[in-house]
């Protein structure tokens, strides 16, 4: 690949175990690398599936230091064979929208607008819009738009993603 770009791709192969194993795997090479593992994402596909793997560093995160951690990922890959099929791996920095998955991504961002798209319906809603009180006793305390506070339980959330602001 030529020229700068937000994504390094490297097409891999192999996927036996659950995510779960796979992110402590990941967690342990990229923080001993000196980064921190934000988000895994696995989108298993007939032909060709994506593991995109989210990483930050203190100064952010650059093109090379995407090139630096794929290149150790995918060897380490390689040799626990925990990925069966081909796939494309794909490191990325998180982003303006970065992905809040863990309570010290909750923690850390508290004041911050978010986005939560829920497993299930809490209240007959499934989506959620608000800014970040933080967290507290694993459940995730937001106030909408409307001044109403949400404490959603870490387990019932899908999806959750900083709002940009800009």
């Amino acid at each position: 690949m030529s020229g700068p770009q937000a994504h390094f791709l490297f097409p891999v192969v192999k996927m036996r175990q659950d995510l779960q194993k796979l992110k402590r795997v990941l967690a342990a090479v990229v923080e001993a690398m000196g980064y921190d593992l934000v988000e895994v994402e696995f989108q298993a596909r007939p032909d060709n599936s994506l593991l995109r793997i989210y990483i930050d560093g203190e100064r952010g995160v650059t093109l090379d230091d995407c090139q630096r951690v794929s290149h150790q990922v995918s060897g380490v890959l390689d040799v626990e064979d925990l990925i069966a099929g081909r796939y494309t791996l794909e490191l990325s920095s998180p982003g303006l929208d970065r992905p809040l998955s863990e309570p010290r991504h909750f923690i850390r961002f508290a004041g911050s607008e978010v986005r939560i798209q829920l497993r299930e319906l809490l209240d007959g809603r499934r989506k959620l819009m608000g800014r970040l009180l933080g967290m507290y006793d694993n459940e995730v305390v937001i106030v909408d738009g409307e001044g109403r506070e949400w404490r959603v339980p870490l387990e019932r959330i899908e999806k959750a993603r900083l709002v940009p602001e800009l």
